[in-house]
């Protein structure tokens, strides 16, 4: 298949060829396990970035289904206190919708920041246990 069109002068434009896709990892734990250290790095620089700005400047490779898997990653970085919102940015892969920068937690302050989280999701879960015990 030609990636060249014609214009309607009779020229041709010569097209960017489809980006070849990344690897996928089989294992879900098996690709966390792979990727954290580069956005525990990132977190280290202290100065903002995008989950895709890292994959794509280390050429990371996807989770078994990209689609969903993609998001669970932050959440997991968010409850080790290794990152912590920092506003919105623009991505390339999400076809430069909005998307969430991230910025890291200085080392010494990331386990309370961890417990923190642990704390409020423990005080989440028992309030909506309670409100089903109520209703």
């Amino acid at each position: 298949m030609s990636y060249i069109q014609p214009a309607f002068d009779g020229s041709h434009l010569a097209a960017a060829a489809p980006a070849v896709s990344r690897r996928i990892v089989d294992d879900y734990e098996a690709w966390i396990d792979e990727v954290t250290p580069y956005y525990v790095a990132a977190a280290d620089s202290r100065e903002p970035f995008t989950i895709d700005e890292v994959a794509r400047k280390h050429q990371l490779p996807d989770p078994p289904k990209p689609k969903s898997m993609w998001g669970s990653l932050p959440i997991r970085l968010q409850n080790e206190g290794i990152i912590r919102h920092h506003g919105g940015s623009t991505s390339a892969r999400a076809g430069h919708s909005m998307v969430h920068e991230w910025i890291g937690v200085p080392a010494p302050m990331r386990e309370l920041v961890a417990a923190q989280r642990r704390k409020e999701r423990a005080a989440r879960r028992a309030a909506r246990a309670a409100e089903r015990r109520a209703a």
